[in-house]
């Protein structure tokens, strides 16, 4: 059976670029790494954070659209987007989200605590400390290493049909079934980082997608000969995926589960460096060579927004 390392990205809908920014750069302390659109959208930013290199399962994408309707998380989502951080870090984190005047609270899942919080369009949020998993190297305004997010924890799924979609993550997706705490099922990648998902059991209403919500979980193949395998894999299964396409940072197949959500599988390379050096990364828009003559165009239609050196990890 084929498994999966876990998560490779996740991609959610937002409202204000420039607040987006603010947030999860100014914030949360990750690296604006990408700065492009929305390829199938080129009037919309797509916009990529992670830590120091973007490395797979730290890569939290958005596409900022501004006058959007409000969305609402509920079946057929990602209902929360839980972040790790190193061990002994919460202090530190409770007082920076309490001096942001970012309202939280606590909630325990497998014996582990949480602090649940919103960024500023409504997504559902999470931080968790994990051992495992590499810190990041990134430090700015009082954020360190120690204390830094490392990439994902993983994510809470909310299903129109949970045992379904536990049935695909650990039959088809080759998740480690760790067990059953009240309403939660718990599952587990073969990485260290972006591989613990939970499904919540109990009925949730059904969603609506728009600000404020995930478009799409991403899960990680290891190159293009691993997408190919994973692509038929899928399909032998009686789901029907995309064709492959070329993202440029990675190449992807989209395909929807049972419970509703959209599952995406994505690979590692080429990465975030294919068109920038890593100590540039996030500092232009970047786009790909067939957008590059409807350059001034796609430039005259987007929101200016301001990058700081902080945003980029610097």
């Amino acid at each position: 059976m084929k498994k999966s390392l876990g998560i490779h990205h996740i991609t959610a809908i937002v409202g204000d670029p420039q607040e987006n920014i603010n947030f999860y750069a100014g914030v949360l302390g990750l690296r604006l790494v990408k700065q492009t659109v929305n390829f199938d959208d080129p009037g919309t930013y797509h916009l990529y954070f992670g830590n120091e290199s973007g490395g797979p399962g730290t890569i939290m994408t958005f596409f900022p659209w501004e006058h959007a309707y409000q969305g609402r998380i509920g079946a057929g989502q990602v209902g929360s987007i839980p972040f790790a951080v190193p061990e002994g870090a919460f202090s530190f984190w409770k007082e920076r989200l309490t001096a942001k005047e970012i309202p939280f609270t606590i909630e325990v899942r497998f014996g582990e605590e949480s602090i649940l919080f919103d960024d500023p369009h409504g997504l559902h949020l999470e931080k968790i400390e994990r051992a495992h998993g590499e810190n990041s190297a990134l430090e700015m305004d009082g954020i360190t290493t120690k204390t830094a997010i490392k990439g994902f924890a993983g994510a809470v799924l909310l299903s129109a049909v949970p045992h379904r979609t536990a049935h695909l993550l650990e039959n088809v997706m080759g998740l480690e079934n760790l067990g059953q705490d009240g309403d939660y099922l718990r599952f587990k990648a073969a990485s260290d980082i972006g591989n613990i998902i939970d499904i919540k059991l109990t009925p949730v209403g059904r969603s609506m997608m728009g600000t404020g919500t995930v478009h799409h979980i991403a899960w990680r193949a290891l190159d293009d000969a691993d997408m190919d395998s994973w692509k038929g894999h899928i399909d032998s299964t009686g789901f029907q995926s995309t064709a492959v396409l070329d993202r440029n940072y990675f190449k992807s197949i989209y395909f929807r589960e049972e419970g509703g959500i959209l599952f995406e599988i994505a690979t590692d390379p080429p990465g975030f460096t294919a068109d920038e050096p890593i100590d540039a990364l996030g500092e232009k828009l970047m786009l790909p060579e067939w957008l590059e003559e409807k350059r001034t165009e796609i430039e005259n239609v987007l929101k200016p927004i301001t990058i700081h050196p902080n945003d980029r990890g610097q």
